[in-house]
Formats: C-alpha cells, structure tokens, sequence
C-alpha cells in the first residue's frame, strides 16, 4: 500500500521543472496507476507548467483515470483560451472518457470551437456519452486497457473496417469505430490499413492513428510513422503522436530517427522524442511496457 507521504513525492517529481521530461512522465504514469483524490490533485496542479506535452499527458491521464474529482479542473482547461489547443483538446476527450452525462451540454457548446481539433474531439465526446446513454453500459474492456474516445465497431473483416476508415463522407465518431476495430483485430494487415489513415482525414484524426499505432506496436507501421514525424508539414499535433509511437514500438530502426529529431524546431516534437527514447529504452528492457510497468514497479 503506497501512503500519502510515498504519493506526495511522486507528485513533487511531476511539478518539478528541474526534473528531465521522462522522469517528470515516469512520475506521471505512476500517479495514474496509483488513483484516488491525493494522485488527481497532483496531477492537476501541472497545468501551468510551459510544456504542451506534459499537459497534454497530464489531460490524457485524469481521462483514463475516470475519477470524478478530475472534472472540475478538466473543464477549466478545456474552457480557457490561454492554454493551447493540443491541450483543451486532450481535456475534452478526458471528459467523454470520464463518461459523465452532465457535462454533455458544455461538451455541445464547445463542439462549435473556433479551433477545429478542440471542435471535432468534443463532437467525438459528445457522441461517445450518447453512445453509452443508448446503450446503458460501457463499452467491453479494450485489450489494450486505455478508455477510448469510440467504442470499436462490431465488424472485423479487415477490409470492410479500412473502407469506413478511410471515407471522409462517413462521421468521424464511426471512422474512429474502424480505427479502434482495426487496432483490436491487430497484425500486419491491420497495421498498413492504420497507417494509410496517416495520408488523409483531419490532423485529430491522422494524430489519433498515431496513438493507435503505438499501442498496436507493429513493425509494418515504423515506415509510415517515420514519415509523418520527418514530415515538416504535418502538424505537431501529429508529428509527436508518431514519435511517441516509434518509442513504444522500440524497433532497432525507430531509434536513429527518434535520435535525429529529439532537437526539431517544434518543441511538442522534440519532447516527445525525449520521452520517446526514454520509451525505447524501457520497452528494450526485460519486463514490462512503459506506463503499464511504471506503475507495477511503483506499487
């Protein structure tokens, strides 16, 4: 059992400014897997720090978290124009993966932001919340343990799943249904369909493949993954999605690029190759995945 001393430290860690990035997400990813009151009020005291990065993750994590107390510092993220756009994002997304109805009306309003990627991820937060008010229950436990924005589709013929994938006329709460089916189908087929929603959609979307591809951690998605990140006009938002994923992945050939770029001109992108090496060197290592087994080591 971690006390509250053991958690007050790791918390320090976190809001720690001297501390090198992947210490400060090691210390992060612990408290996400500890839970409870004392890890959400740590966590959610980082928003004022400079790093884009760091409070996207710290976002991210109050999401899969799913405690309740987290909503009240969610919502002043996603409603302050001050902070940037990857973060009022990923704040929005954590309310729809916290799952509580009553942010619904605000999560509506803020479906016509001004800023697309805000707008489209509370169009996906608000149509996940109608998804589970229709259907009464969550949606099964997804194999990789991460709450998504969209249910996987019941579908798994590979083929069918790209084609919904890849048709921008189709919504994008059912293109994202493709994409969560896909990453659950896995293998080497699944993989190259992801990625080729690398080459289209909006920047939400292609960054949402990112992430997907990390978790799917298939050595058919290092080419295009690489792309993207060598790619200067893509998106940020993208870019460092795909460098997270390259960590994760930790393919010998992931670790020269990830190299390359960990002093990019976009300072989202070259944190996110700094705590991607750091992935990297975890993944190579004998025992456990990089958030999961921060967590088992710490508990």
């Amino acid at each position: 059992m971690v006390t509250e001393q053991e958690v007050e430290a790791i918390g320090r860690v976190l809001l720690d400014t001297a501390q090198p990035l992947p210490a400060r997400f090691r210390a992060l990813f612990t408290l996400r897997g500890l839970g409870g009151g004392a890890a959400v009020r740590w966590i959610s005291r980082g928003f004022g720090d400079s790093s884009v990065l760091l409070k996207h993750e710290l976002a991210y994590c109050l999401g899969q978290m799913r405690e309740a107390a987290a909503i009240p510092v969610l919502l002043r993220v996603l409603q302050d124009p001050r902070q940037e756009p990857m973060v009022r994002h990923e704040a929005g997304e954590a309310l729809g993966a916290i799952g509580n109805p009553e942010v619904l009306d605000i999560l509506k309003h803020y479906s016509e932001d001004p800023v697309v990627e805000v707008a489209e991820t509370c169009q996906l937060a608000v149509r996940r919340l109608e998804w589970l008010q229709e259907n009464g229950e969550e949606p099964g436990a997804s194999p990789y343990l991460s709450v998504d924005p969209a249910p996987p589709a019941e579908e798994t013929d590979i083929a069918k799943l790209r084609e919904t994938l890849l048709d921008e006329s189709r919504s994008l709460f059912d293109r994202y249904r493709a994409m969560f089916a896909l990453r659950n189908v896995g293998g080497h087929e699944a993989a190259l369909a992801l990625v080729e929603g690398l080459r289209g959609g909006s920047a939400l979307f292609r960054h949402e493949i990112g992430y997907v591809l990390g978790q799917l951690r298939h050595e058919a998605s290092v080419p295009g993954l690489t792309a993207a990140l060598c790619s200067h006009t893509e998106s940020p938002m993208v870019r460092h999605e795909c460098a997270e994923a390259l960590g994760a992945i930790a393919h010998e050939g992931c670790l020269e690029t990830l190299r390359a770029f960990v002093r990019d001109a976009e300072r989202v992108v070259r944190e996110s190759c700094e705590v991607a090496l750091d992935m990297y060197d975890y993944e190579r290592g004998p025992q456990f995945q990089y958030a999961d087994g921060l967590c088992k080591l710490q508990a």
